[in-house]
């Protein structure tokens, strides 16, 4: 059996992807516009980060924030973004597509894993919003995908460890079930033990103060702190990652 743990950070910018990287991160995922949830990242966000990165880059193909019923136009965004990162050798993507009942749209997800090529392909949390868990977690593996990123439904992954745990099961070694939200150096351990996972998807983000020295009183917003990924809570996890197989096989 294989005993690696493995985690990806969700890197909000260029800064929290280079940050992963240093942390000792596995892997990353990029995206832009956090406060919605997440989008696909700009064009020079995501060339400058396959530059400079050499863990593996995902990149979340989202052309919005909202709901994952998506009209025919922005699946076309979504099939040329997915042809960029191909182009720019980005390692895999990550998507979701669900229908207006709350299932996956198969058809849907096909077209963009057929324009990934080579790539591999995460379903992402559209998943946590889908009618029946079981039936979608069929419909994702029929679908070739590697991976599926879930919290269980919940709005942690520590909430919803034991539907992570049957999910790890249904799947077996069909694809990878990577337990996100929520998830922390203080309940890693936890989450290993509970839900069986093998990877883990964590912002592990800090508030970065504006260097600003100069602030408009009345427009504060515009110039406000930032979040980013903190090398140092990655490394945290990391440690407690490499430290865990070694602990399960003298247990």
């Amino acid at each position: 059996m294989n005993n690696s743990f493995l985690l990806e950070i969700a890197a909000n910018s260029a800064g929290s992807a280079l940050a992963a990287q240093a942390g000792g991160a596995g892997r990353v995922e990029l995206f832009g516009n956090q406060e919605e949830g997440g989008t696909t990242p700009s064009y020079g966000v995501l060339a400058l980060v396959r530059e400079r990165l050499r863990i593996p880059l995902f990149v979340l193909i989202r052309p919005r924030g909202g709901d994952f019923l998506y009209e025919e136009f922005e699946l076309e965004a979504m099939r040329r973004d997915v042809r960029i990162c191909r182009e720019l050798g980005c390692d895999g993507i990550v998507i979701g597509a669900l229908d207006a009942d709350g299932e996956v749209n198969t058809a849907s997800c096909r077209e963009l894993i057929s324009e990934a090529g080579s790539m591999s392909v995460t379903f992402h949390r559209a998943f946590d919003v889908v009618r029946d868990q079981e039936q979608a977690l069929k419909d994702v593996i029929s679908l070739g995908c590697q991976r599926v990123l879930t919290s269980g439904a919940r709005a942690s992954a520590l909430e919803g460890a034991d539907t992570i745990a049957a999910l790890v099961r249904q799947a077996g070694n069909r694809l990878s079930v990577v337990a996100g939200a929520g998830v922390n150096a203080d309940n890693l351990a936890e989450l290993i033990e509970r839900t069986g996972a093998r990877e883990f998807h964590a912002s592990a983000t800090t508030t970065q103060r504006s260097k600003m020295r100069w602030q408009s009183a009345a427009l504060r917003g515009l110039q406000a702190d930032y979040a980013c990924s903190d090398v140092e809570r990655i490394r945290r996890m990391v440690q407690l990652l490499r430290q865990e197989p070694a602990r399960s096989l003298s247990l």
